[in-house]
């Protein structure tokens, strides 16, 4: 895994992201020669899913979701 300093990592952000995405290897970012961030490439997993339809089967609706939720009777009198 290839170390940087963080003045480095901002001074060549873009080239080094490139380089990781390339080479497909992390990146570790140090500040004072201590460990403050990894970069990894991303997995493939990740390139072909999309948030559509990604919470399919997790939401259970319980009763009447279409209908209002009070009576009509109990809204007269309010805009009176």
């Amino acid at each position: 895994m290839k170390e940087v300093a963080i003045s480095e990592f901002k001074a060549k952000c873009l080239s080094l992201l490139e380089e990781v995405e390339k080479t497909k290897t992390p990146l570790l970012v140090t500040k004072f020669g201590k460990p403050i961030a990894e970069v990894n490439p991303p997995s493939l997993n990740q390139k072909s899913r999309s948030w559509l339809g990604s919470m399919k089967g997790e939401i259970k609706f319980l009763g009447d979701i279409v209908s209002p939720v009070f009576d009509e009777r109990d809204w007269k009198g309010f805009g009176e």
